[in-house]
Order: structure tokens, then C-alpha cells, then sequence
């Protein structure tokens, strides 16, 4: 089984991170895969975006051009890579900061409030971890089981008053229903 996710949205949202947990998470499953972080000349406020592929078979090719799995953190990113993403994949939305609706209905879409769930339960910066956890429960391509020790890899010393943080926003996207 092959998982090809794109993660894309502002700098600052987080979208590299989650890629990186994502990641990590497989690699703790034995699972082979590539991790390629791009972003726009502006960390902050200019574009970004993640490509993760999971596998069972060694991996090829960093680059993902049509993604299994398209998370959207911001508008551009869902008018850039929604036509790129395969027939029968997964589109994951903010629903707080993109009002349209996916275009395809070739596609399985989850609008996952993230950015207005994330202020609710005092998280402002963790929008992109609740969808991370929409993420594993609906793609099944990684497992919650894992889910401690990869953010113990990803979360560094000097944040690690962030740990729990983490946790929970994953797992208030893990039991989001729409």
C-alpha cells in the first residue's frame, strides 16, 4: 500500500510539521517513505507545502504530482492542488479559513473546521494537527498507535511544554464528525 499526501497552506501554519510528525509516525510503523518540504521565499505568510509518501515497497520519488491525499490549510492550496489529486482520493479542508466547496465529487472530502476547533479549545496554533488527526482516522494510512512516539521524535526539547498540546489537538480532529 502506497499513500501519497500533500499538505499545503500559509507559512506559519504548521503545514511542514505536520508533515514531519506524519513521517515519522510510518517510519515507527516500519514503513518506507520521503519527506519533502517546500516553501515560498517568506517563511511566514508565503506558501507552503509538504509532500509524505508512505510505503510498503521502497520509495522512487519524493516529488508527489497527483496526491492520494490533498490537506488543505488555505484557499490558494485548494485552487492550486484540488484537480491534481487521483480519482477516488481524499481532500481535507479547513472549513474555517476556505468558505467554497471541492469542485469534484470524484473524491472523498472532509470539511474539518480546524482553525476555529483549534481557538475553541485554546490551541490557536495547532489547527494543523487537528487535521492531522482527521487525517489518521479517515485514511487509515497511518495508525493512532504511534501517535506518543512520534510526537516525542517531532517535538523538540525546547518545546516539549508542547507535547500535550499536540496530543490533544490531534485527537479532537481524531473524534471530529462533520
Amino acid at each position: 500500500m502506497t499513500t501519497q499526501l500533500l499538505i499545503a497552506g500559509f507559512g506559519g501554519q504548521g503545514v511542514l510539521f505536520a508533515g514531519k510528525f506524519i513521517a515519522y509516525n510510518g517510519l515507527l510503523e516500519g514503513r518506507q517513505l520521503s519527506w519533502l518540504p517546500s516553501y515560498g521565499p517568506e517563511m511566514r505568510g508565503g506558501t507552503a507545502n509538504c509532500s509524505v509518501i508512505l510505503s510498503d515497497e521502497p520509495v522512487g520519488s519524493p516529488i508527489v504530482s497527483n496526491p492520494d491525499v490533498l490537506i488543505a490549510m488555505n484557499l490558494p492550496s485548494l485552487d492550486k492542488y484540488e484537480d491534481a489529486v487521483v480519482p477516488g482520493g481524499m481532500i481535507f479542508v479547513d472549513s474555517t479559513l476556505i468558505e467554497r466547496k471541492v469542485k469534484r465529487d470524484d473524491v472523498k472530502v472532509f470539511y474539518v473546521p480546524s482553525t476555529r476547533l483549534a481557538n475553541e479549545i485554546g490551541l490557536p496554533t495547532l489547527a494543523n494537527m487537528i487535521m492531522v488527526g482527521k487525517f489518521i482516522k479517515e485514511s487509515g494510512a497511518v495508525s493512532k498507535d504511534n501517535v506518543e512516539a512520534a510526537l516525542k521524535k517531532v517535538v523538540s526539547a525546547r518545546h516539549a511544554d508542547l507535547f500535550d498540546a499536540n496530543f490533544k489537538a490531534i485527537d479532537t480532529g481524531y473524534n471530529f464528525a462533520e
